[in-house]
């Protein structure tokens, strides 16, 4: 059996968390919604990882993984949150860019609802 490299992630899609495990304990998370509307899309907001534990890959485990679900959902992905932009920007293999109409559609969904913040 092979064995696992980098943290265990988990999608909570009803609380919009993707979060990182190690050791059971919660070391990271990407806080997203599904974008409202056609095509829907699903929209990185926020990309924490807790101190102490920087350093290790897990924002870009995270964010690699968000890309990844999304694909296999077929859907794009927004990347509001700063780290996920540029992760995107430096994977862009891995993260295929957005219509700016979808950057927009997002932008103002999360301000007129910023408890998806």
């Amino acid at each position: 059996m092979a064995q696992q490299t980098g943290p265990e992630i988990r999608d909570d899609r009803a609380a919009g968390r993707l979060s990182a495990y190690e050791g059971g304990e919660a070391v990271g998370v990407v806080a997203y919604f599904v974008m409202d509307g056609e095509p829907a899309g699903l929209v990185a907001v926020h990309t924490v990882v807790e101190p102490g534990h920087e350093g290790k890959g897990i924002g870009g485990a995270l964010v690699g993984e968000f890309y990844a679900m999304a694909g296999r959902e077929g859907v794009p992905v927004v990347p509001l949150c700063p780290y996920a932009a540029k992760w995107a920007s430096r994977h862009p293999d891995e993260a295929p860019g957005v219509p700016d109409e979808l950057v927009e559609r997002a932008k103002t969904q999360l301000a007129t609802h910023p408890e998806l913040y």
